[in-house]
């Protein structure tokens, strides 16, 4: 019963490490990634679509990403919807291919953008106590119903405060490469 329940909070956690490292891959560092593109959806007869599916997105170096639309009619929705998008970057049309460049960052924007990663792996933090919180009432349970021991029950709640320091371990180390990612220059 125990295991399950361990099983599951691990689990549920594992959910929320990916959630912040999703959130972390949205922030633009001044390096191309196409994580930031995850969020940016196209107008495309009729229908929402991811840019990855209806184009070959590529970065060719560090500061450029290419989108080379698979129909070259979708270059102007595609250049649309990242502007909508308000990434904070200018895509640029050729006539064949879209290209965003990432201008290097102002040392005052990395602070700001230091601020926002701070705050998205607080709230992953939170989400993990939360966690650890219900999976220590569903033990107080166990124990209540006499499906457990006390001694299991205070066993089961040391378990889940191992497993929720190893997940916040995890978020600070996402924290610190990020925050290291951010202030490079």
């Amino acid at each position: 019963m125990l295991d399950d329940l361990y099983k599951e909070t691990r689990a549920r956690m594992e959910k929320t490490l990916d959630s912040v490292k999703r959130d972390f891959g949205t922030v633009r560092t001044g390096r191309a990634s196409l994580h930031i593109l995850d969020a940016v959806r196209v107008e495309y007869f009729g229908s929402q679509m991811q840019i990855n599916q209806m184009a070959n997105v590529a970065v060719p170096d560090a500061r450029l990403i290419e989108i080379k639309p698979y129909d070259k009619s979708a270059l102007q929705e595609i250049e649309k919807a990242i502007l909508k998008a308000n990434l904070g970057l200018t895509p640029m049309n050729d006539g064949k291919v879209v290209r965003i460049s990432f201008p290097p960052l102002t040392e005052e924007r990395r602070k700001e953008l230091a601020k926002v990663v701070r705050k998205m792996s607080e709230d992953g933090k939170v989400a993990v106590r939360n966690l650890r919180r219900e999976a220590n009432e569903s033990v107080q349970e166990f124990e209540k119903e006499k499906l457990i021991s006390e001694d299991d029950a205070k066993a089961g709640q040391a378990q889940v405060q191992k497993l929720t320091d190893e997940a916040i371990s995890r978020i600070e180390e996402l924290l610190a490469a990020k925050d290291k990612e951010i202030m490079e220059i």
